[in-house]
């Protein structure tokens, strides 16, 4: 199915004239069938000319369509400035004169950039098009960003008898470069541990999810869609083992009780609790802490679960990540995962959900009103819970449940990223069971996870495209017209989300970005940061 990617943000007119990247241009670059008009019917896109669009290394030429629709054709002239970097390219040309008249039928033409491959470098390219109108002319300047790598840094080029989408790096910054395509391509789709993964030990191998990371410390790294299944029986030898490395991991963990001080519960479910207190260290300091437990008729399993998924960030130090203190497991009662708390933090879903009025059930005490936000705001939190998440893939920590349920927001709007532990019992709306025993946040896995169980950075990326659409949303439920069992179909046709009222073309735009397909065609976090502040550095201007 074609599409058209139609934006205006300013009026202006160019006689009666097409100019655009045909389908199969824009499949080239973005890896999607669109098309996208520079101008359309005399009327000009602002916002698509204003941005830079990089053309990766393995592309070495554009091609652009026109037509004249009027009845004699329009005089042209044609330019190319090289910005930078003389020594990477050779002059560019064109497949056509540089005078002449736009044709009245529909035409493409061709620029080639042929890189010199002796010096790796980002060209700076500006194509302009002068058009004549009678007593008036209109230049427009397509500007390009050419990617030229050394002979020894050449990518393979893949023969395929269809032209092949782009690495995830060209991807991202070709759809950032040009927003206005990047923003309608996405609603086209909306529509229609240190090194921590060394090894899973083999008793954890055995019930949780092979792709799952481990951190170093003695803490095991819970992969965060522990299955409810009770776990597989094992040979005694290996059970003995097991018990051996928990009694010296919760030894590493273990605070005592007596320290611990319960004032007041700040969100229950059916089995799970979380309470607000303080913990007392050996010299009697006390610290205000968060505390997760299970209710008295927890199941052993659910027991597992919150220690497990507890655990998940033991030993991380960065100030996004929100790493568990300690634990206090004594006999016959249930344990505690202390976290470091503050009287000014929330949960963030919470928090988005009070944003709008919405009254949050399971939450104790009163707190006041959060202050209205700003697309500023928006982007500033979304990049404090993406810099937490570099961090943890740095260590080689998958997180798994990237969502605002999952993260805290202080007084300053600053943004932590926290582990699941308990989430699906104080959430369960974001849970959903497919059949298979298990409950799994159906709504903000990458298809790749959702239908196959497969878990990569890119799928922390996906979901981390869909906290910020919570971020924009102010929490509201993804998908909630789709049934849970219908969401990886859905997905597969080629449906996403679709743009929330009043977000920015561009933060939409990386939404979408981090919704692609393909793993491999998903933006990577350092560029996500990258253009992430870049814009808010742009919405700060006009502040």
């Amino acid at each position: 199915m074609k599409w058209l990617i139609f934006l205006w943000l300013l009026p202006a007119c160019l006689a009666h004239l097409n100019v655009y990247l045909s389908s199969a241009e824009v499949w080239r670059l973005l890896g999607l069938t669109a098309e996208l008009f520079y101008v359309r019917d005399g009327q000009i896109n602002f916002y698509a000319l204003n941005f830079v669009m990089p053309v990766p290394a393995t592309i070495n030429e554009l091609h652009f369509t026109w037509q004249s629709l009027t009845r004699r054709p329009l005089p042209y002239t044609l330019h190319v400035d090289v910005a930078s970097e003389p020594e990477a390219m050779h002059p560019p040309t064109f497949n056509i004169s540089s005078e002449g008249y736009v044709p009245t039928e529909t035409q493409t033409w061709r620029v080639d950039l042929p890189c010199m491959h002796t010096v790796a470098a980002e060209v700076n390219i500006t194509i302009s098009l002068n058009v004549s109108t009678g007593s008036s002319s209109t230049i427009l300047h397509f500007q390009r960003r050419k990617i030229c790598l050394k002979e020894a840094l050449r990518p393979a080029v893949r023969v395929d008898s269809v032209p092949h989408a782009p690495t995830s790096a060209d991807i991202f910054y070709a759809g950032a470069g040009c927003a206005g395509g990047a923003l309608l391509i996405a609603a086209v789709a909306a529509i229609a541990c240190r090194a921590r993964a060394r090894k899973l030990r083999r008793a954890r191998s055995e019930e949780q999810d092979a792709h799952a990371f481990l951190p170093d410390s003695s803490c095991k790294s819970a992969a965060s869609y522990t299955s409810y299944r009770r776990p597989t029986s094992l040979p005694p030898a290996a059970a003995e083992e097991r018990a051996r490395d928990l009694q010296q991991r919760i030894a590493e963990l273990t605070i005592q009780r007596c320290r611990v001080r319960l004032r007041a519960v700040a969100m229950e479910g059916t089995f799970g609790r979380v309470y607000k207190g303080t913990y007392a260290d050996e010299d009697g300091r006390e610290q205000e802490v968060l505390v997760k437990t299970v209710a008295e008729h927890a199941s052993q399993v659910q027991v597992s679960l919150l220690l497990q998924e507890g655990c998940m960030l033991y030993g991380l130090r960065h100030e996004k990540v929100l790493s568990v203190l300690g634990v206090s497991i004594e006999d016959q009662t249930a344990p505690f995962i202390l976290y470091p708390w503050n009287s000014g933090w929330r949960n963030l879903k919470q928090f988005l959900l009070a944003c709008r009025g919405v009254t949050v059930g399971g939450a104790a005490g009163v707190l006041p009103p959060p202050p209205p936000l700003t697309t500023q705001h928006v982007v500033r939190m979304a990049l404090h819970a993406l810099d937490g998440l570099v961090y943890l893939h740095s260590q080689h920590v998958l997180h798994k449940d990237i969502a605002a349920r999952n993260c805290i927001v202080d007084e300053n709007l600053r943004v932590m990223i926290a582990d699941n532990a308990l989430s699906r019992d104080l959430f369960p709306a974001d849970y959903h069971c497919l059949g298979d025993n298990e409950n799994r946040p159906i709504k903000w896995l990458a298809l790749e996870s959702l239908s196959r169980r497969q878990f990569s950075p890119a799928a922390d990326v996906w979901a981390l495209g869909v906290l910020l659409w919570e971020l924009t949303t102010l929490a509201h439920q993804p998908y909630a017209e789709v049934d849970p069992f219908e969401v990886a179909a859905y997905l597969r046709d080629g449906y996403r989300l679709q743009q929330p009222a009043n977000c920015p073309d561009e933060l939409f735009a990386v939404m979408a970005y981090c919704w692609a397909m393909s793993p491999d065609d998903r933006p990577t976090l350092p560029q996500l940061q990258t253009f992430l502040r870049d814009f808010h550095t742009q919405l700060t201007r006009f502040v």
